[in-house]
């Protein structure tokens, strides 16, 4: 890609993630006001600080989001990642539709060469398999769950469908379990064995988040691609709710209930239903279980804001809080008002 001549393109890509001309009120509300301004308390990563940014875009508060794109350059690393702080190899990309769009917003060169270099990273110097699909950490030929949400999204929002649909099939070929509809959390393509067997449920959320963002970029003459990815993410949804509990809420290992009670999959699944329902891709037969899910989720907000219960951060090995957890129900509750307010 060079110089800037895609922002025209994702100018109208993005308007399926923040609706234009709509204030920065038209998706908020006294709840989504609250977990937003925990969120920003909390310390971020790459992949946190992209993934806050884009639910923040989702309600329309462009002048944050444009001030987090300015914090993510602070962190700008000479391969071109943005907001270069922890995480893998391809997390930064998390924050890239965002970055992009403050980018179009501003008309300020410098955001935009940054975002511009940021998806170069993805395209030209990221490492990668020699199907080309990514590897999420540097030195490791690892493929996980969690890069369905960094570079696919990132890549279709910028107008390169070809790649993002090529980096969806090939994270699929290396972890999906079709006995059980679920997906495996991290493939070593060098051993060509899993290092984490395990379905991950967050793991299997980012996947059908990502997939269902990479749906909404997709233009009107891609029909069969919207229809076969939309068709992966409802096998994924189903294979999920095989093993939702009573309360709406999943494990954290979605089909071992030895492990700890989480959060943030019902957050991420109902993003994705009330978007694929909205968007007329997924069947409206879904959206009874995601009205529990946002129900379990919504009483899962305390006094201060912050949604407990989800795969808490630093380490992810328990239930705590996290900015994913934060800006997911950003997400679900931004989508379920425009499934409501559809038409």
């Amino acid at each position: 890609m060079t110089g800037r001549r895609n922002f025209i393109l994702s100018s109208m890509l993005l308007g399926a993630t923040a609706d234009a001309g709509q204030g920065p009120s038209s998706n908020t509300g006294p709840l989504i006001d609250k977990v937003a301004a925990a969120a920003l308390a909390l310390q971020r990563f790459s992949w946190e600080h992209g993934i806050l940014a884009q639910a923040l875009l989702d309600t329309g508060r462009r002048e944050t989001v444009i001030q987090m794109t300015l914090g993510a350059m602070l962190n700008r690393a000479d391969d071109g990642r943005l907001a270069a702080v922890g995480g893998g190899a391809t997390d930064p990309a998390m924050g890239a539709a965002a970055y992009w769009e403050a980018g179009r917003i501003t008309g300020d060169a410098k955001i935009q060469s940054a975002a511009s270099d940021l998806i170069e990273f993805l395209l030209k110097r990221a490492p990668r398999a020699a199907d080309g699909t990514l590897y999420h950490v540097f030195g490791a030929p690892e493929m996980w769950a969690d890069s369905y949400h960094t570079a696919p999204p990132a890549l279709a929002a910028t107008g390169h469908f070809e790649e993002a649909i090529l980096q969806i099939d090939g994270l699929r070929k290396r972890l999906w379990q079709p006995a059980k509809n679920l997906l495996s959390h991290i493939w070593d393509d060098g051993a060509k064995r899993f290092k984490r067997e395990d379905c991950w449920g967050v793991g299997n959320g980012w996947a059908v988040a990502g997939i269902t963002r990479v749906i909404m970029a997709l233009p009107d003459d891609r029909k069969q691609d919207r229809e076969r990815l939309a068709a992966f993410v409802a096998d994924i949804i189903r294979g999920c709710l095989a093993h939702q509990r009573p309360d709406g809420l999943f494990h954290n290992v979605v089909d071992r209930p030895d492990t700890f009670v989480e959060t943030n999959l019902a957050q991420m699944l109902a993003f994705a239903i009330y978007t694929g329902v909205r968007g007329g891709w997924l069947a409206p037969s879904y959206i009874a279980a995601a009205e529990r899910m946002r129900a379990a989720a919504r009483a899962k907000v305390d006094d201060h804001g912050f949604v407990q219960g989800v795969c808490g951060a630093p380490h992810f090995d328990r239930a705590g809080i996290a900015v994913e957890g934060q800006a997911f129900f950003i997400m679900m509750e931004v989508a379920a008002r425009r499934y409501q307010t559809r038409g």
